[in-house]
C-alpha cells in the first residue's frame, strides 16, 4: 500500500488529467501526479530517452537497470529486465547486474566501465580521473550528459518509488 493517497483528479490542472488519461493507469504516475508543476516534464523526460538520445538503447538499459540495483528499486528493475532483453542485454549479463557484480570479468570492457561509472556516479557525488578518462574513452560528450540524466532520472523515479511504497502492479515490455 503506498504511504499516500491516490491525488483527487478534481483538483489537478487539467493539463496532468489529460495526460493522466493519454497513460495507462499506473500507480507510479499517479504518485508523481502530486507534483502537478513537475510530472509533465517528468513524463516527457521518460519518452526523450526512449527517443531521443544517442545513446545506444542497449546502454541506456544497462544503466537503468544498475541504478534499479543500487536504489533497490524493485520496481524500476522489473520494469525494465524484459525492455533490457529487447534492447540486447542478454540474461547472463543482466543477472550479473542484478548481483551488482559491475566489474565481473565475464561482462564486455565496455559494460565493465558504463556500469562502473554507473555505479559511483548512484555512490559518489564525484567521479575520478581514470574512470572518467575510461568512460571518455567510450562515450561522445553528449552520450556521458544522457548516461548522467539517465542515472538521476532513474534514481528520482526509484526513490519515489521505495519512499513512498508504491506497488508494482502491471510490468510493460
Amino acid at each position: 500500500m503506498t504511504r499516500l493517497p491516490d491525488p483527487d483528479p478534481s483538483t489537478q490542472p487539467a493539463d496532468v488529467r489529460e495526460m493522466l488519461a493519454s497513460l495507462p493507469p499506473d500507480p507510479m504516475v499517479r504518485a508523481l501526479s502530486h507534483a502537478t508543476g513537475t510530472v509533465n516534464l517528468f513524463i516527457q523526460m521518460a519518452r526523450a530517452q526512449f527517443t531521443s538520445l544517442a545513446l545506444s538503447s542497449r546502454s541506456r538499459e544497462l544503466v537503468t537497470l544498475a541504478v534499479a540495483v543500487r536504489t533497490e528499486c524493485a520496481f524500476v528493475l522489473a520494469q525494465h529486465q524484459p525492455m533490457a532483453l529487447a534492447a540486447g542485454v542478454d540474461e547472463r549479463t543482466q543477472d550479473l547486474v542484478r548481483a551488482g557484480r559491475f566489474d565481473d570479468p565475464l561482462l564486455t570492457a565496455y559494460d565493465r566501465t558504463l556500469l562502473r561509472f554507473t555505479d559511483t556516479v548512484v555512490a559518489a557525488p564525484t567521479v575520478g580521473d581514470a574512470l572518467f578518462a575510461e568512460i571518455r574513452a567510450i562515450l561522445t560528450p553528449r552520450e556521458i550528459v544522457e548516461v548522467l540524466q539517465v542515472i538521476g532520472y532513474y534514481w528520482t523515479f526509484g526513490r519515489v518509488n521505495t519512499v513512498l511504497q508504491v506497488p508494482l502492479t502491471t510490468v510493460y515490455g
